[in-house]
């Protein structure tokens, strides 16, 4: 046992007691919160929590600072069982009491007309919490956290307990609870009563289910149908290509081969999902290089013959198959060769080896893909805006909902509904159809067998298709890039810097160098917040990895389905979820940039804890028991010990994290503001107002920073050595001496 065993409770008090008196209780509008320091002892707005206790009238934030007293109480008993009931019951009457008082008592007084009828009305009213707030409520999580490991919880170990506490308390906070909110908006009448019935009828609205289109006569299905339809075929187009594009790198392609498609794996990562769409439209748009040559050959004349259905499917085939193509590559990869061998020395052919041991052995990777490349189609939002016509799906739907011109929060809501409920149901599908079976093929056994080759029908197949496939990804992401080099496309086709000038123009002034483009403001915006949220995401999310790989607790299994629902919640969603819930106290964010963050963090959190997983996973257990055997901490033998083995792990956390905040659109296009812009709603604004060219120059620039970005990571991370040799290669022959 520590020498000192409430010095970690005692300091945390401590913290809780500083966040009473030396920091804003409340959010500050329009500064930040250490400008107004000075005035912490007077202001119903700047003062600390004591003083807006005991001087502005709001009482209730005494309930913290009884919590903090009933805990300091608990340590002046021994450390044991009798301490935790003191620590858990101060953090927990703390909790209780601040949270309780944030949602009941907001900016108008009471936030609840029958409080307002029961107790009358307040003579004062709270705004959103701020820093001192913050530093108070992480002060008692942490407290009663610790009261639960002293109860006999996580084997007694405080950073473990604190550690679970906090990362679930985050996650309640800023996901199921934003969710929860804003898909409750579906039960609200017009009048503002909770009725089931609200929700029965804009579900059943004939709009969303109508199977009309399959009468023909050119009549569109329900937007449900339409978005389930889409996805199911994009998720088997993306899965399928991208599982014959890593069999053709990984057991047929050489070195010549493999680069291209590493890069071209490489290019959804590092830009906008609409990209595609863009460079699309300048080969089969109305005035596209296709339209333009069927008219000069054949007089045929232009239309819009590509917008709808078939231009996002091939948008989204396009966009997302290099992810299924990770994904599978990784799992080819990994296959055990002596397994394929195995089953070769049996007189089992190629075909029927591939078939009955290599194929069933990809079914995790199969999976995975197919899940990624569902829930991607169904978040996609802008393929549909840029490609999609009159063709609607319900992540536009939810758009138009909540920021056209009928403005229903309702019908939003209850649209949500539905595409979260399609994303969980591939989800547990997707995570029964696994189950506990074990795949697993790489042990700490050496294996340097060769792979076996494909047949050769399943070869020339691959060739047959990929290929001609790589040629038509290279050709659209071409004509994407050299659209913002000329004048005006489809009508004016000279060489031009007037776009990259109109967007990253830069003059030098009587006070020096000025960042005259109208883009400047938006990527220096998007590089900010994106660079303070991928530390944040690939910090939590190892920590959470840690915790599930290395830690067994009560409620494991439910943490882990928590941590890994940002996962299947579509990003349109969860931005509805950040703009419904947290636009008043006792969490008021909206039209900040830091809930652009919260949103890039939460998000994009599955990332940091599936690289962590998969890192975890290489190390043995025993490094921890040794390191806890020589009597360091938990948080020693995870900072000193297993963090310096994650380098990898973290460093493919930071930068992936980064890149997919800076590139992401259908999760953040409500939060932003005039002062937030970003990159991708920048890109967006610009297609809508039919400036191709500017549009398209943003997103060469933006392509070049995030392949500096990913050579980065790829230079300092390196590939992956697992000791096989190649096929050809000849094995090792001792000599004698």
């Amino acid at each position: 046992m520590s020498k000192h065993p409430n010095r970690a409770a005692a300091l945390w008090l401590a913290a809780g007691l500083a966040g009473y008196l030396l920091v804003p209780w409340y959010a500050i509008q329009d500064t930040a919160w250490y400008y107004v320091l000075p005035d912490i002892l007077g202001g119903a707005e700047t003062a600390n929590g004591l003083v807006q206790a005991l001087v502005n009238g709001r009482v209730w934030l005494l309930l913290g600072l009884l919590g903090l007293a009933v805990a300091a109480a608990g340590l002046l008993l021994p450390a044991g069982r009798r301490q935790g009931r003191w620590l858990l019951a101060g953090g927990l009457a703390g909790l209780l009491g601040l949270g309780g008082s944030g949602f009941l008592i907001g900016a108008r007084g009471w936030s609840f007309a029958w409080l307002n009828e029961r107790f009358g009305e307040l003579a004062v009213n709270q705004f959103g919490m701020g820093m001192g707030a913050f530093i108070v409520l992480l002060s008692l999580v942490v407290i009663a956290a610790f009261g639960l490991a002293r109860l006999g919880y996580f084997k007694g170990d405080l950073f473990v307990a604190a550690a679970v506490v906090c990362c679930a308390s985050l996650l309640a906070l800023f996901i199921a609870f934003p969710v929860a909110k804003a898909l409750s908006g579906a039960f609200l009448t017009e009048e503002g009563q909770w009725a089931l019935s609200a929700l029965f009828e804009r579900v059943a609205d004939e709009r969303i289910w109508n199977l009309n289109c399959l009468r023909g006569g050119g009549v569109q299905c329900g937007v449900a149908w339409n978005t389930l339809f889409l996805a199911l075929a994009a998720a088997f187009g993306t899965t399928l290509l991208g599982t014959m594009m890593a069999l053709l790198a990984e057991r047929c392609a050489g070195p010549r081969v493999q680069a291209p498609l590493r890069v071209i794996a490489l290019l959804p990562i590092i830009t906008p999902p609409f990209v595609v769409g863009l460079g699309l439209i300048l080969l089969f748009g109305r005035a596209g290089i296709v339209n333009q040559f069927l008219e000069y050959a054949f007089d045929v004349t232009p239309t819009r013959w590509f917008y709808g259905v078939l231009g996002i499917l091939v948008a989204q085939l396009f966009a997302f198959t290099p992810i299924a193509f990770m994904i599978m590559r990784g799992v080819v990869q990994g296959l055990a060769p002596s397994l394929e061998e195995a089953a070769q020395i049996l007189h089992a052919d190629r075909r029927k080896t591939f078939f009955t041991v290599t194929l069933p052995l990809l079914k995790p990777g199969l999976a995975n893909a197919f899940l990624v490349g569902f829930i991607e189609s169904i978040a996609d939002f802008g393929n549909p805006i840029v490609v999609g016509g009159q063709f609607s799906v319900l992540s536009t739907d939810i758009f138009f909902a909540i920021v056209g011109a009928q403005f229903d929060q309702g019908r939003a809501a209850a649209l949500a509904w539905i595409l979260t409920v399609f994303a969980l149901a591939v989800f547990a599908l997707q995570r029964g159809l696994l189950g506990r079976q074990n795949y697993t093929t790489v042990s700490g056994k050496g294996d340097s067998g060769i792979p076996m080759p494909l047949p050769d029908g399943l070869r020339r197949t691959l060739n047959a298709v990929v290929y001609p496939w790589l040629a038509f990804t290279l050709v659209v992401y071409l004509f994407a890039f050299a659209g913002g080099f000329v004048q005006t496309w489809g009508r004016d086709y000279t060489f031009t810097l007037k776009h990259f000038q109109t967007a990253f123009g830069i003059e030098w002034g009587q006070f020096g160098l000025v960042w005259a483009g109208a883009a400047w403001n938006s990527m220096f915006t998007t590089l900010k917040l994106s660079g303070i949220s991928a530390p944040l995401t690939a910090a939590i999310g190892l920590l959470i990895a840690y915790l599930l790989a290395r830690t067994d607790f009560r409620g494991r299994n439910g943490f882990e389905f928590v941590a890994l629902l940002a996962f299947a919640i579509p990003g349109t969603v969860l931005g509805v979820s950040y703009i419904l819930a947290f636009n008043v106290p006792p969490v008021e964010l909206t039209g900040t940039g830091l809930l652009i963050v919260l949103c890039f963090l939460f998000r994009n959190l599955p990332v940091g804890v599936q690289a962590g997983t998969a890192a975890f996973k290489q190390l043995d257990k025993a490094l921890d028991e040794a390191s806890l055997m020589l009597r360091a901490s938990t948080a020693q033998t995870l900072f000193t010990v297993i963090l310096p083995l994650l380098k990898p792990a973290l460093v493919a956390a930071l930068v992936y994290s980064f890149a997919r905040a800076m590139t992401t659109v259908s999760a953040v296009i409500f939060l932003v503001t005039a002062e937030n812009e970003l990159a991708t709603t920048y890109i967006i604004g610009r297609v809508g107002n039919g400036d191709y060219g500017v549009a398209l120059a943003y997103c060469t620039v933006l392509i070049l920073v995030m392949s500096l970005i990913i050579a980065l990571i790829q230079w300092t991370v390196g590939e992956r050595k697992l000791g096989r040799r190649k096929s050809g290669a000849a094995p090792a022959v001792a000599t004698p001496a």
